[in-house]
């Protein structure tokens, strides 16, 4: 039997403890592991038009995941731009984006994310790959890169008080 790969992607916007969780299960599971952080698609590009937070920054955030990937021996980081890769109306092609993911990962048994909501994206992209979603209700770690903004604009915006 071969070696087993597993693929986790993201926009990591800002990354937090779930995303490390799901690393973690994915070198945990897996012989080897790519994770890709996919720069300039439409929400990201949008979150960064009215937050200039540095910890959102393509550098910070690829610096942070270099430094998790790191800490394991079968992970591997890579960055995916996909400024050129719109569809006509402006929105991310995640279609477009599947060879670039392919050229790091030719071949793969997993998929990683916590949303069940990819997997017929990834059915299509990575057939011969099994769907992993990893505390999708988030009840591991109860947080997401949306949640963080949010509590962000809340204590800049001072919205929170009475």
């Amino acid at each position: 039997m071969g070696e087993i790969i597993g693929f986790f992607g993201g926009k990591f916007l800002p990354m937090h403890k779930g995303h490390l969780y799901c690393i973690d299960t994915a070198a945990r599971q897996c012989d080897h592991v790519v994770v890709i952080m996919f720069i300039n698609g439409d929400e990201e590009l949008k979150v960064l038009e009215n937050n200039h937070d540095e910890l959102l920054s393509v550098s910070f955030r690829t610096e942070q995941i270099q430094r998790v990937c790191s800490l394991y021996d079968n992970v591997e980081f890579h960055v995916i731009d996909t400024m050129d890769l719109k569809k006509p109306d402006g929105t991310e092609d995640w279609d477009a984006e599947t060879p670039l993911v392919r050229s790091f990962v030719p071949k793969m048994d997993y998929v990683y994310s916590s949303e069940p909501s990819y997997g017929e994206y990834f059915e299509r992209a990575y057939p011969e790959a099994a769907h992993i979603i990893v505390d999708a209700n988030r009840e591991t770690y109860p947080i997401s890169s949306t949640m963080i903004r949010a509590m962000k604009l809340l204590e800049e915006k001072k919205l929170w008080m009475v």
